[in-house]
């Protein structure tokens, strides 16, 4: 495993922690896939009843560009690491708690929809700038975002790209709760904790249940968003949105 995911246990809680903090845990392919492989061990262990996924002071800033834009000679619907990650995340029974502090962009705010709760900090800041990057919507957000906070909002922030707060997600429902910045790992491990001493079976079995009314329309929408992506992620236009940020950031 990359060194820039790391994963401990406490009790009955795995922690997977992003750290890559020079690069405010921007994701790479082997991040992702270091991701996925931690969530499809911990599915299969019953000594995780709870999975709890962290950043440090940033939660992260979505994909590294750089690394993101040579995936572009991948063919369409290939799903690449950051879909088998979102698969795997979507699949799991165990429940996922997210702390998130600082920057969640791209997928960085589309993961929490499959996170069962999710600490934000009130000071946190959230965008999907897919649109900025002449890309589609993942991880069923285009689907999933409008019945979690309505499709006015919604709407706004899938085709703006415009950023918000933690205590904004919080207001609108993305976010169970909201609170001070430093307090934000403390409450998301209070809470995994809480979430561990419960009888497993019926824990996994309720998130079963809360999630199946949605889970076949999901796989669909997914399957959709994944081909779109790809198909704009070789596009003229992607490929200049990534030149420009690289051209900004260099």
């Amino acid at each position: 495993m990359t060194d820039h995911v790391q994963t401990a246990r406490e009790g009955a809680v795995l922690t997977i922690r992003l750290n890559r903090p020079d690069k405010k845990n921007a994701l790479t392919r082997e991040m992702y896939g270091a991701m996925g492989n931690a969530l499809r061990a911990a599915a299969g262990d019953d000594a995780v009843r709870v999975i709890l996924l962290a950043g440090g002071a940033d939660f992260t800033a979505g994909n590294d560009i750089a690394d993101f834009a040579s995936a572009g000679e991948r063919k369409p619907g290939d799903p690449g690491a950051a879909f088998e990650f979102l698969e795997a995340l979507v699949a799991t029974t165990k429940p996922v708690v997210a702390a998130v502090r600082g920057n969640a962009v791209g997928i960085g705010t589309t993961m929490l929809l499959h996170c069962d709760v999710v600490v934000a900090s009130t000071t946190a800041r959230l965008m999907m700038p897919f649109t900025k990057l002449a890309l589609v919507p993942e991880a069923g957000s285009s689907f999933l975002l409008p019945l979690r906070v309505g499709p006015a909002r919604a709407n706004w922030w899938l085709l703006s790209g415009a950023a918000f707060s933690g205590a904004e997600a919080a207001e609108a429902g993305l976010a169970t709760r909201a609170v001070e910045d430093g307090a934000v790992e403390a409450a998301a491990a209070e809470m995994a904790a809480a979430l561990a001493a419960l009888p497993p079976g019926s824990v996994q079995e309720s998130k079963r249940l809360i999630k199946a009314p949605h889970a076949e329309a999901l796989r669909a929408v997914m399957a959709a968003e994944r081909v779109a992506f790809g198909e704009r992620l070789r596009s003229e236009e992607a490929q200049a949105a990534f030149a420009g940020f690289l051209k900004r950031k260099g």
